[in-house]
């Protein structure tokens, strides 16, 4: 199924202008029926494997074992443990129920022999239904008249008053190659509720092509910067540790994923070292094509409390 273009549409660019997510990133090497491998374009400075990736590796397995006719509706799935940035990551996929309107297919993704996360993705035919609705797209500047991340930085970076370790952090987001766009609707301050909202796209070019590819895309899109919306109101605390626990994803209309759209994210609770996430990805034109859900583990560095003395 080939998703139309929205009133959010791009020029088509000149030449091999590609997204690496498509070409590399997303693109697994088959190795026997149901069994494939993936390698690794970006790691995060924390040196675990990004989460967005392993979910979208895993759904473009899942997608290749079910027919061209069904599309992706939902995926649910955990992480088992950190990811290897050293060695490449297998994908195990069940074909556990393929049914005349919905099939169900279940993803383990392995290293050093041991599960690292798993997966539960599920397809539908297409069906036309009388009962639809959706939520208001919220109101915001569009993308163009909004500063890119890297532009951000640069304006941070100019004030003499930055103190050091954030101007480190910086420096270390500017050196990552990232493969998507991020433009921030209001820039992160100071007591800022758990709510948050930014356009995103992958960088480069995917074209119409196949609606699996561009869910598999925003599989991977959907896990940046989305477990750190819970602590926007919890600046004075340091993060020790932050990684995602679980993940779910519902795909509710057709979209392009190399076109801007807007993600709107909010943390509704946080506690027991765990913060939860609530997030929809709006196209330009207002529809509501996904939304997503996640719980992650925060912990953060414990105050000293001061002497009364």
């Amino acid at each position: 199924m080939s998703p139309p273009l929205d009133s959010g549409s791009v020029e088509e660019p000149s030449g091999d202008l590609r997204s690496v997510l498509v070409t590399s990133v997303l693109n697994l090497e088959p190795l026997d029926e149901d069994l494939y491998r993936g390698r690794h374009y970006w790691v995060p400075t924390t040196q675990r494997l990004f989460g967005g990736q392993i979910v979208g590796q895993a759904l473009v397995a899942a997608a290749k074992s079910v027919s061209e006719d069904v599309h992706v509706h939902s995926l649910h799935c955990y992480f088992v443990r950190a990811g290897d940035p050293k060695v490449p990551v297998l994908y195990q996929v069940e074909r556990c129920r393929t049914g005349a309107s919905f099939s169900v297919r279940s993803v383990k993704a392995v290293q050093h022999g041991k599960a690292i996360f798993i997966c539960q993705a599920s397809f539908q035919q297409t069906q036309p239904s009388p009962i639809q609705h959706q939520f208001s797209m919220p109101s915001v500047s569009p993308p163009e008249e909004l500063l890119s991340c890297e532009e951000l930085i640069d304006k941070y970076l100019r004030d003499p008053k930055l103190q050091e370790k954030y101007r480190i952090g910086l420096n270390r987001i500017a050196a990552q190659d990232v493969p998507i766009e991020i433009r921030l609707v209001d820039p992160p301050s100071l007591g800022q509720q758990a709510k948050q909202m930014f356009w995103v796209r992958a960088r480069g070019y995917i074209g119409e092509g196949d609606m699996k590819m561009h869910c598999c895309v925003a599989a991977y899109i959907s896990d940046y910067a989305f477990l750190g919306t819970a602590m926007l109101p919890h600046h004075h605390h340091q993060v020790r540790f932050m990684a995602s626990l679980d993940h779910s994803m519902w795909f509710h209309a057709p979209f392009r994923a190399d076109h801007w759209m807007l993600y709107e994210c909010e943390s509704p609770w946080a506690g027991g070292s765990r913060g939860l996430v609530h997030g929809r990805l709006w196209r330009r034109d207002g529809v509501l094509a996904v939304s997503c859900a996640q719980e992650g583990v925060i912990r953060v560095k414990q105050q000293k409390l001061e002497s009364k003395l």
